[in-house]
């Protein structure tokens, strides 16, 4: 109990909580603008010594926000096989954080009674962050919360939020999912996918070239890493790389798909295939231009329809009785939705936004794939030990596929992409051909308070407030192919439209419409939306 109190007097001596507001714990952990978050760092470093003590497990501390922008920043642990915490720990997190400083002890004794703690047990906690100007004093003062409970830090500098989860995997694991270094890391998918290239072969018409926006990110670097050790059989152009442009401005997966247009910083070329990374590397789109200059978007709808398509058909050559499924959020785009379960005979689920969710529902299939519209997903099944793939019948050639698969990793994602284009001699335009994107937008719309909108069936319906969804039937009634649901943000106070149609113009159109009614009915503050 003497760690306690004194890890209580250092957050108030040096890590006090300044301000008075609350910040709850999501899907993606704390997130918010970076001035507010050193206390918040702090006591996540106390959290993940007693997560590691609870769970007898290395833990992870990430500090990012993603495809926020630099100005924001965040922090999220990583359970002991790489994944996500479970939610009592989400509450836990959030109970801490918006304690007192002086509430600290209290709070801390009731997670070790809950959790029946054992506070002699040996913690160990890794540490990484993104290239974002506050993640390294954020960094230290989630290291010096670790510190005080006397746990054990190691502090990995700069990697992509997919390198920690490997790294934290590797270690819980006895090294049986590989080696906890980037060395490690970089080996296992460059030898996967080199061993891909050579047992499915790559057809003529297949370019090894592609363009990535980086969106001057961690991912940069660590793209040109990977990339000394694929030689001529992948080459990677690199951009926004980091040293001229800002972090997720104006580029990066979360721009290109909201956007839907190029980012800055690249020259484009028709015909030529491009992807973009977010910040921190856990999520990839891809694009290019036709010869009429008109730009196409490869989500992560196409990603997951590519990548379903591939693994249907191994696993309908090995002769196995395997349930393959995938899983989607209300965002993905409705072609994709009725191209899997029409054409391709694939179940496709929907369940709320957030990894977690589509991470549960994948693991009810043998084969689960899952992937947001955004760009973020991977590979799972009930077969998984240790986060990979064992299915001893199956072809070699599926195992070295799912070797490539870390939970939502952007470098992985492209390596995926690439050995199924090499196998099937495909451009960006073949796979895009698979079938036609219902056109659709996105708005965000600023309100006083997010919690106001409520919502149910996987997101896809509100239920408050009074007549919101009444609005939303009425005004989709008026548009062919018309689809579009609201749902509040889980880190700031907006509530996000999607909406989709038979054209850009009305689904523009419906977007705005759809989000007129929102600002009206759900406390909108500033200017009313429209779409330029």
């Amino acid at each position: 109990m003497d760690a306690i109190k004194r890890a209580a007097a250092i957050a108030q001596d040096k890590h006090p909580r300044v301000k008075d507001q609350i910040i709850t714990y999501g899907t993606a952990g704390f997130r918010t603008r970076a001035d507010d978050l050193d206390h918040v760092m702090y006591r996540m470093g106390l959290l993940a010594v007693l997560a590691s003590q609870s769970r007898k497990a290395t833990i992870g501390v990430m500090i990012t926000a993603s495809h926020n922008p630099e100005e924001d920043n965040g922090v999220k642990l990583i359970d002991k096989l790489g994944e996500m915490m479970p939610l009592e720990w989400e509450n836990y997190a959030t109970q801490l954080v918006n304690t007192s400083d002086k509430g600290i002890p209290a709070v801390i004794k009731s997670i070790v009674e809950a959790e029946k703690i054992d506070l002699n047990v040996k913690a160990k906690v890794f540490i990484a962050r993104d290239t974002r100007p506050s993640s390294l004093s954020l960094s230290q003062a989630v290291l010096q919360g670790v510190q005080a409970l006397d746990g054990h830090p190691f502090d990995f500098g700069l990697l992509t939020t997919p390198q920690l989860h490997y790294m934290v995997c590797c270690e819980n694991t006895n090294k049986n999912y590989g080696e906890p270094t980037e060395d490690g890391y970089f080996g296992k998918l460059a030898a996967a996918f080199l061993k891909l290239q050579t047992e499915s072969g790559v057809k003529r018409a297949y370019s090894p070239k592609v363009n990535v926006d980086a969106a001057n990110g961690v991912g940069a670097s660590k793209a040109r890493q990977l990339q000394n050790m694929l030689g001529s059989l992948l080459q990677l152009n690199i951009s926004n790389d980091g040293t001229q442009g800002k972090l997720n401005y104006r580029c990066g997966a979360d721009y290109v798909k909201v956007q839907q247009c190029a980012p800055d910083g690249l020259a484009i070329e028709n015909g030529m295939r491009y992807a973009s990374f977010d910040g921190d590397a856990d999520r990839v789109v891809y694009f290019y231009l036709d010869n009429d200059n008109k730009f196409h978007l490869l989500d992560g709808d196409k990603i997951a329809t590519l990548v379903a398509a591939y693994l249907q058909e191994l696993v309908t050559g090995s002769g196995l009785n395997l349930n393959l499924g995938l899983v989607q959020t209300a965002y993905a785009n409705g072609s994709s939705t009725n191209f899997l379960t029409q054409k391709m005979k694939v179940p496709v689920a929907c369940v709320p936004t957030g990894v977690k969710y589509l991470h549960h529902k994948a693991q009810e299939f043998d084969i689960g794939v899952y992937f947001e519209a955004n760009g973020h997903g991977t590979v799972r099944s009930l077969n998984i030990q240790y986060c990979k793939i064992y299915l001893y019948h199956l072809h070699t050639i599926l195992e070295h596929f799912c070797k490539l698969q870390t939970v939502g990793d952007a470098i992985s994602d492209l390596l995926l992409v690439e050995t199924i284009l090499a196998y099937r001699g495909w451009s960006a335009v073949d796979w895009d051909n698979m079938y036609t994107d219902l056109p659709n937008r996105q708005l965000k719309i600023k309100v006083k308070d997010r919690t106001v909108v409520q919502t149910t069936d996987a997101e896809r319906r509100v239920t408050s407030p009074p007549g919101l969804q009444e609005e939303i039937d009425r005004l989709v009634s008026q548009y062919k192919n018309g689809r579009s649901f609201v749902r509040p943000s889980g880190t700031e106070d907006v509530v996000r439209v999607y909406a989709e149609a038979e054209t850009q113009e009305y689904a523009d159109r419906l977007a705005c419409e759809v989000g007129q009614v929102v600002y009206d009915k759900a406390g909108g503050v500033g200017n009313k939306p429209s779409v330029s």
